[in-house]
């Protein structure tokens, strides 16, 4: 879905322990870059660890608050993830610096992808109270110039509770 071409440099915000960003290693090949930031310094640890293991050398991984300046420079990312986190910024009070920082790094034409629990009684994911619909994950997005371009369930169908990911240009 997010058509993740080779050798693109790829944003994991708020990595947690990197699964996104391992997984995608193969997919942007030996000539792309992955980043993978957040400040959980344990999350950090385990996805170092994966990576060294793997003896991969495409990703490098950071502790860091997104929300303040990212530890890269601007316009050079192709595709941001932000997995079930953009919820916990905007209870935190940190999404703005976030979403900035998100477009100050990203590349003229880049893309970010949003995946958010649906807004309906879990488990799994967060409470009710601090989930997301679509309308006001892009509500949030649309000030940084960030523009819905796709929608699309993924998980099992069986499971009404999938996450949503949006994807925003």
């Amino acid at each position: 879905m997010l058509d993740i071409e080779k050798g693109i440099t790829f944003l994991d915000v708020a990595c947690g322990a990197g699964a996104y960003t391992l997984a995608l290693a193969d997919h942007v090949g030996p000539n792309g870059t992955l980043y993978a930031l957040d400040l959980w310094t344990e999350g950090i640890e385990m996805v170092s660890i994966e990576v060294k293991q793997r003896e991969i050398n495409t990703i490098h991984a950071h502790e860091a608050d997104v929300s303040r300046r990212m530890p890269l420079e601007t316009g050079t990312v192709d595709l941001c993830l932000m997995a079930t986190v953009l919820h916990d910024l905007i209870e935190d009070h940190t999404d703005q610096g976030t979403l900035q920082e998100v477009a100050r790094v990203l590349k003229p034409g880049g893309k970010l992808a949003v995946i958010e629990f649906k807004k309906i009684d879990g488990p799994p994911g967060p409470p009710m109270g601090i989930r997301l619909s679509p309308e006001e994950a892009e509500a949030h997005l649309n000030p940084y110039a960030f523009e819905k371009r796709v929608t699309h369930d993924y998980g099992h169908p069986a499971y009404a509770n999938t996450p949503t990911c949006h994807v925003f240009a």
